[in-house]
């Protein structure tokens, strides 16, 4: 306990990058995510291929992979640089990662939602003379998004979770590399590890009972 109320100044400011990760996460996965499955959903072949392709490829790619690639190809090979700042570049390279990842699932979440919306609305839209894009965002995707509330949060719990992970995208300011750093100065500590596990805890139970409750609040009879 002494080692949990040491370092507890250093571990909060690690825990409080994730969640600044999840926040930016959150927003970008969700933008990318709804564009992805407009591609997949488009009666434009060569999109549909595009978004089903890479919906498969990084949905099956460990997400460590997918920083590392983020840091070392994008970053390091090509030059793709956010700031002048290492520490700041890395945070936006992290999450840029995971963003990325996270709306592969996202885009999967809204298909499924998509599949709940009566045909005969899609039908309907047409034959008033909406056109696919029309359709898609003033009728099929708002009942999409409705119909996965609690699916898109599970995939929010994840991707808040999954940034603990961010020093493969050479981010070592999260609360993981905090804790492996006092972990290297002090040896393992049973303490710590079950404060970092209840700050996370506090973030991700209550999105889940509350996207829980939002699903059933905004569930549709068919």
């Amino acid at each position: 306990m002494d080692e949990l109320i040491q370092y507890a100044p250093e571990l909060a400011r690690g825990f409080l990058e994730n969640v600044k990760l999840s926040l930016v996460g959150v927003v970008c996965s969700l933008i990318i995510g709804t564009v992805l499955v407009a591609m997949r959903v488009s009666p434009t072949p060569v999109l549909r291929a595009a978004g089903t392709i890479y919906v498969n490829v990084v949905r099956n790619t460990p997400l460590t992979l997918v920083l590392a690639f983020s840091a070392l190809g994008l970053s390091d090979t090509l030059g793709l640089v956010f700031s002048s700042v290492p520490r700041t570049n890395s945070f936006w390279i992290v999450a840029m990662g995971l963003s990325f990842y996270t709306a592969a699932f996202v885009c999967e979440a809204l298909r499924a939602g998509i599949n709940t919306v009566p045909l005969g609305q899609a039908e309907a839209a047409r034959a008033i003379g909406l056109t696919f894009f029309q359709s898609l965002t003033l009728i099929i995707l708002p009942q999409a998004f409705r119909a996965v509330v609690a699916p898109l949060g599970s995939v929010i719990i994840a991707m808040i979770k999954n940034t603990t992970v961010a020093t493969a995208g050479g981010y070592l300011a999260d609360s993981a590399a905090v804790m492996k750093e006092t972990f290297d100065t002090t040896g393992a500590s049973i303490p710590i590890f079950l404060g970092i596990v209840v700050a996370f805890m506090a973030v991700t139970l209550p999105i889940g009972y509350f996207t829980g409750w939002l699903a059933r609040r905004m569930a549709v009879a068919r």
